[in-house]
């Protein structure tokens, strides 16, 4: 059975589920009720803009809510067409859904 871990492909380093256990709690716990699948990487990005603008998790939160409304009104047209009720969302001017 050895034979079959020799090989000479590239061995995967990282720990998914370690990036993911090491995210803040808010992120976490914003992850597990989002509706894309986001990356552990990409969602700690946002979350740091995010905090370093609010200050604040909940307002973090909310900006997480409106970038991740922004990328689904903008598939919504060319998934599901022109009708679909989630192009309906709108923005205020600081990018939060209302």
């Amino acid at each position: 059975m050895r034979a079959n871990l020799a090989t000479s492909l590239r061995r995967r380093r990282t720990a998914p589920m370690g990036h993911y256990d090491s995210l803040p709690a808010e992120l976490r716990h914003w992850l597990a009720r989002a509706a894309l699948p986001w990356s552990p990487a990409s969602a700690l990005r946002l979350w740091r803009r995010a905090m370093h603008r609010t200050g604040c998790p909940c307002a973090a939160c909310a900006c997480l809510d409106a970038a991740e409304a922004r990328l689904l009104a903008r598939d919504a047209a060319q998934v599901w067409g022109a009708g679909h009720p989630g192009l309906e969302v709108h923005f205020d001017s600081i990018g939060r859904a209302g």
